[in-house]
């Protein structure tokens, strides 16, 4: 028979069996899987930034000269000033030049007067031969009908001699007067000729001849007087030094009263628009193409402010058996921030990517060689991959198949064959 003591005994073991069972049964429940975030790996394009850095270097740099050998009236701009198209940076003297110019004035205008003196006389000498010649047709003229009146009297005497009309020494004299008549007539000839001659030697005025030679010469005198004048008058120009740009005085080595010589007396810079010149290799510049945007980040600005412009050019090697190549990009920079010798670090659109898409986060390294995915059972996989270029967040990777979901935080720590939960 059981007693109360018994029974008291065993009800209390029973309730600890049943107590260390429950404990039992706490401790051994399984721990729910770690959610993780992902995506699924897509075929696509995206376009990728090169990240260059590099310098900012003038638009044009502009060295200003002068060939003239006059002195510095004035010098009116100071290193680090802004100037325009057209503005007057320094005045060289021209009172030597003014004189050289009126001289050259006068002497034209006396070659002017000449040239119309010339003229007037060339008309003169050319109506004066015509006259000439118009006097010396009318003396032949004479002559000739002199010779044949004279020649019909011979006849008449010589044939009245034979009949014992006249005498013969009214023939003889006849006959002399017919032999002067024909010296007569080949003088006028003769003068005609030179006359004909002469004319045809004046010329006209309008064509060609000794005349018209004449006049062309003079105006020809008149012509070179007037170049010279206008030689003068374009250094008297050159004698105002004027900026062919709008841009930054830069260096001035000139100062009132100096002489210019052959020296440079102002360097100006054009800042705006300014290139950013970025260095590269040759991997580097293989997808950059020219009209590319770029976005330019200054580090020597407040809050590293960024500008946008476009590749201008990509220049081949900087030196020969180099792999260093230049990037040139033009940007706009009305406010001058911008200035020549700042580094700045550029990001450039290259050509386009079409490939399977990753998250750049997705890799489980620096390296960018492998990512984790997400099987079927939810277990995790790496697997490795190669990347072939990336926008800043989203990648091209080969390797990798689309559709692979993929873990989007590569470095979480979590290991291969590992269950995770895709549900937070």
């Amino acid at each position: 028979m059981i007693s109360r003591r018994d029974i008291s005994r065993i009800s209390c073991a029973g309730l600890v069996l049943l107590a260390l069972a429950a404990c039992g049964k706490h401790t051994t429940a399984a721990a729910a899987p770690p959610y993780v975030e992902t995506s699924v790996a897509s075929f696509g394009s995206i376009q990728p930034n090169r990240h260059l850095a590099g310098i900012i270097a003038p638009y044009q740099n502009v060295a200003i000269q002068s060939s003239l050998t006059e002195p510095a009236d004035q010098v009116y701009v100071h290193e680090g000033e802004s100037v325009h198209t057209g503005q007057l940076l320094a005045q060289l003297d021209t009172a030597d030049l003014v004189a050289q110019l009126n001289s050259d004035l006068a002497t034209a205008n006396s070659d002017h007067a000449n040239t119309v003196h010339t003229v007037y006389q060339g008309g003169l000498t050319i109506s004066q031969g015509v006259d000439t010649l118009r006097s010396d047709a009318a003396a032949v003229d004479q002559a000739q009908r002199t010779l044949n009146n004279d020649q019909t009297n011979l006849v008449r005497d010589q044939n009245l001699l034979g009949q014992g009309y006249v005498s013969q020494q009214s023939v003889d004299t006849q006959a002399t007067l017919v032999h002067n008549d024909q010296q007569a007539l080949s003088s006028a000839i003769a003068t005609l000729a030179a006359a004909r001659s002469n004319v045809q030697a004046n010329g006209t005025l309008n064509g060609q001849g000794l005349q018209e030679s004449a006049v062309a010469q003079a105006a020809a005198q008149e012509k070179v007087a007037l170049a010279q004048a206008q030689q003068i008058r374009v250094q008297i120009d050159k004698a105002a030094i004027v900026s062919p740009i709008d841009g930054v005085v830069v260096n001035r080595n000139l100062n009132p009263g100096e002489y210019p010589g052959s020296r440079e007396i102002f360097t100006l810079q054009q800042v705006n628009p300014i290139f950013a010149v970025l260095h590269a290799s040759s991997d580097e510049v293989a997808r950059i193409e020219n009209g590319g945007i770029t976005t330019v980040t200054a580090e020597d600005l407040s809050g590293n402010e960024s500008f946008t412009g476009r590749v201008l050019g990509v220049l081949n090697e900087i030196n020969p058996g180099s792999t260093d190549f230049e990037v040139k990009v033009l940007l706009q920079n009305a406010q001058h921030k911008l200035r020549p010798g700042m580094v700045v670090q550029g990001a450039i659109a290259t050509m386009p990517l079409t490939g399977v898409r990753v998250p750049v986060t997705a890799f489980t390294d620096d390296n960018h060689d492998a990512v984790m995915t997400v099987r079927p059972d939810n277990s995790v996989k790496t697997i490795q991959v190669a990347e072939v270029g990336n926008d800043g967040t989203t990648s091209v990777v080969t390797g990798l198949a689309s559709g692979t979901r993929v873990i989007s935080n590569g470095q979480a720590s979590i290991g291969d064959g590992e269950k995770v939960s895709l549900q937070q």
